[in-house]
């Protein structure tokens, strides 16, 4: 399967995830959390990311980041890289820690950010005998609740802004927010590997700036137009522009009616014209 292009603009809200290589732990103790968390506000400072939500799991984390600078990737590798360093270095081994490159979604503010907030902190109370999220030091919970005080790296002011202007009366019903999340499944709405948002927002977002033949088609397929729009208004260079879309051949045969074979040969000829 093809990976999923990143997609970066200014202003952009993503959830991030990195797992560890083989599923095992990238923290063997809360001296490796506190130094994970150090060398996320390294990053945030000197890449000018904003952190609205976070969890460091056993051997994974989540977080929410938002990059005023269109810099996720460049954000991303300095974390993960200097870490690793960091991790090698106090437990004497060698190698990679993080199974592959980082995972990046990204997120329509307006629709999914406050669900996916909740979610985050969540993780801890799914994991069979884990800690609840308000007895979970090592989440961005305790912080926005206000039961703990905020770390530099996190960014509060958006999330409880969506529970009210008075900041005590905010944290309380984010805390209720919360702990009426249990059921909540964000990820039933994802669409082409990598958006949550609507289809407005995946059309508007989809592809970046690179070429259409660079483009997983898993992706290509979240944002495209339906078949009859296509049909409705380019003619004879509508079978091109449907396969360049992330259509299949069978696709556009069945809704032509002819055989997928009288297809083909009808994007070749398209193809040798330009």
């Amino acid at each position: 399967m093809a990976r999923p292009i990143r997609v970066e603009f200014e202003g952009a809200v993503y959830h991030v995830t990195a797992r560890g290589n083989e599923r095992r732990r990238i923290y063997r103790s809360d001296g490796d959390r506190t130094r994970f968390l150090e060398t996320l506000a390294e990053t945030v400072k000197e890449h000018g990311l904003r952190v609205h939500g976070y969890c460091l799991m056993p051997n994974h984390y989540h977080l929410l980041v938002e990059t005023p600078k269109a810099n996720l990737s460049i954000g991303m590798r300095q974390l993960n890289g200097i870490y690793t360093q960091r991790f090698n270095r106090r437990h004497h081994r060698v190698g990679h820690l993080f199974q592959g490159r980082f995972k990046a979604i990204l997120v329509e503010r307006e629709s999914h950010l406050l669900e996916l907030c909740r979610y985050i902190v969540l993780n801890p109370a799914r994991v069979k005998g884990a800690a609840q999220a308000s007895t979970w030091k090592w989440s961005s919970y305790r912080a926005t609740a206000g039961l703990a005080s905020v770390p530099e790296l996190l960014c509060t002011d958006w999330v409880l802004e969506q529970f009210g202007k008075s900041r005590s009366r905010a944290q309380q019903q984010y805390r209720e927010f919360v702990r009426d999340g249990m059921a909540s499944r964000p990820w039933d709405d994802l669409k082409g590997q990598i958006y949550l948002g609507s289809e407005a927002f995946i059309e508007r977002h989809a592809c970046g700036k690179k070429g259409i033949k660079e483009i997983p088609r898993a992706q290509l397929r979240a944002a495209k137009p339906s078949l009859e729009q296509i049909f409705g208004r380019r003619g004879e260079k509508a079978i091109g522009e449907a396969y360049e879309q992330g259509y299949c051949l069978n696709e556009i045969a069945a809704h032509l009616g002819v055989h997928y074979a009288t297809v083909s040969r009808r994007l070749k000829r398209i193809e040798q014209a330009n």
